[in-house]
């Protein structure tokens, strides 16, 4: 049986000649943006959100009291003006929140 014969890669194929980097000084980077999940009480958006919540109250008021046809009304109007106030907000929040 024959031996094989191992060839280091070192020998083979010298590393390439690099001249030593000076190291450079460590340096401490600071953001002038932080990020915090307080950004997101924008005063704009809880004021939408708590108008929003709002009329949701009173909608359920309105119905314990058994004026079901005023309900029906407010139910109309809020199936188109809370996805758009929903999309205007998102817009909003990601037009002025800066990341």
């Amino acid at each position: 049986m024959r031996k094989t014969q191992r060839f280091r890669f070192r020998k083979i194929f010298p590393p390439p000649f690099n001249p030593s980097l000076p190291r450079s000084r460590p340096f401490r980077a600071y953001s002038f943006v932080p990020f915090s999940p307080l950004a997101m009480l924008d005063p704009i958006i809880l004021t939408i959100g708590g108008i929003v919540i709002g009329i949701a109250i009173i909608e359920r008021i309105l119905e314990r009291w058994g004026v079901i046809d005023l309900v029906d009304q407010f139910a109309k109007v809020m199936r188109f003006i809370l996805p758009v106030t929903f999309y205007s907000a998102l817009l909003y929040f990601f037009a002025t929140f800066m990341f």
